[in-house]
């Protein structure tokens, strides 16, 4: 097991960032949330879950160590594999997850992309009592670059890398633009675009 990764950011794409471990090339599938917080060349160390399947051995990589647990106890429930606990990772936080499972919102669930009514039920009912109470934890906020604020182009390319274009990406990005630059919050505005998205 890979309990975490430390290394130089050689890449990031749309859901990966590769980075170098001893000279070898890690890539570590992410939430676009967890994408906008590495810059190419700087170091990184992020929490890291395996999942080992007869064709593949893929390495998931997290912001921190509740992403990584929430992460790791969503595919505990019956129908959720690592590809969909990331994309509830991507459109919820942890908290907000925790706080949908417990309070049974089921509209919370179905606004992720593959989750359906009786899936989000499901959901609800395998972890309602193991999932636990939100532990209120935050994300840092990006610095501009350029006439565009950093955010910007951080959460339009989340959502295409989720499969919006850049056009619809745009247009739910101006519907939750913070009013201060400086304070935002990627994660929480690329979770704010995908529900604005989900809506339309």
């Amino acid at each position: 097991m890979i309990a975490f990764v430390r290394g130089e950011v050689a890449a990031v794409t749309l859901s990966s960032a590769v980075l170098e471990v001893g000279g070898v090339g890690l890539e570590l599938m992410c939430t676009p949330g967890t994408l906008a917080t590495l810059r190419e060349g700087a170091t990184a160390m992020l929490p890291t879950s395996m999942v080992v399947r007869e064709e593949s051995l893929t390495v998931f990589g997290f912001l921190d160590e509740d992403e990584k647990q929430v992460f790791e106890m969503l595919q505990t429930a019956s129908g959720v594999g690592p590809k969909l606990a990331q994309a509830m990772l991507a459109v919820h936080s942890p908290d907000d997850l925790r706080r949908a499972v417990t309070q049974e919102d089921v509209r919370a669930l179905t606004q992720v992309p593959g989750i359906g009514q009786k899936g989000a039920q499901r959901i609800i009912l395998e972890l309602k009592d193991r999932i636990g109470p939100p532990v209120g934890s935050g994300g840092a906020a990006p610095l501009l670059v350029g006439s565009e604020p950093a955010w910007r182009g951080q959460v339009r390319q989340g959502l295409v890398g989720l499969g919006w274009s850049v056009k619809e990406a745009d247009a739910a990005i101006d519907q939750v633009a913070p009013a201060d630059d400086e304070g935002a919050d990627v994660g929480a505005l690329l979770r704010a675009a995908l529900r604005a998205l989900s809506r339309a």
